[in-house]
């Protein structure tokens, strides 16, 4: 499996959910991310938090969702307009993460804190939860499966190791390849695979990213 690809191809989200607390002026802030492939998937996360935390006084969130991160949404949940919701979505665009959600919890201290050093605070809090969080990749790839006869198969089998991200062979009257090809590469994979069997084996797209 070859891993190697461009900038088009690949975005990162986190491995796991992770939770980190911290406190400020007797405030307490518990930042808890998790990845999301969906909107919907990260509004459930969102509803699971604020059970868990039923009796804080703000659940605040922001999630990002995508490749290039276009779909988005943050909330202040009662703390004043643009400070909480904001600086917890502008810390996961700083750590270039998406399909994700952050939620920060905050049970009030005693002590206000003002607008400013409030956004200081939710924006620490969601840069510290996402800093002990373990980057994972995500390809974008495009599925295709190849066919080609056992005599060209060690020709093929090259072409595959070298582009694919993953993928399952099946042995049969012929050989049947089912490949996960980054979409840079797609093209010029079906191509050489056309070009070094002299067109005797071929692809077809199974799934689009």
């Amino acid at each position: 499996m070859n891993i190697k690809s461009n900038n088009t191809d690949i975005y990162y989200s986190i491995e796991a959910r992770e939770r980190q607390e911290s406190r400020v002026k007797a405030s307490r802030f518990i930042a808890t991310a998790s990845p999301a492939n969906t909107k919907w998937e990260a509004i459930a996360f969102i509803d699971t938090i604020k059970a868990e935390f039923f009796d804080a006084t703000h659940n605040c969130w922001a999630y990002r969702i995508g490749f290039d991160g276009l779909e988005y949404r943050s909330s202040d949940d009662g703390e004043p307009s643009g400070s909480a919701g904001k600086p917890i979505l502008f810390a996961i665009q700083k750590h270039d993460l998406t399909d994700i959600v952050v939620v920060v919890t905050r049970y009030f201290g005693g002590t206000k804190l003002g607008i400013g050093p409030l956004a200081r605070a939710y924006s620490d809090s969601a840069s510290g939860v996402l800093n002990i969080c373990q980057k994972k990749p995500v390809y974008r790839t495009i599925t295709l499966k190849v066919f080609c006869t056992y005599e060209d198969y060690q020709t093929v089998k090259k072409l595959v190791i070298r582009d694919a991200i993953d993928f399952k062979e099946s042995f049969l009257d012929a050989v049947e390849i089912t490949a996960d090809i980054p979409i840079s590469k797609s093209e010029n994979f079906t191509l050489e695979i056309q070009n070094q069997t002299s067109g005797r084996a071929g692809t077809v797209i199974l799934q689009n990213y």
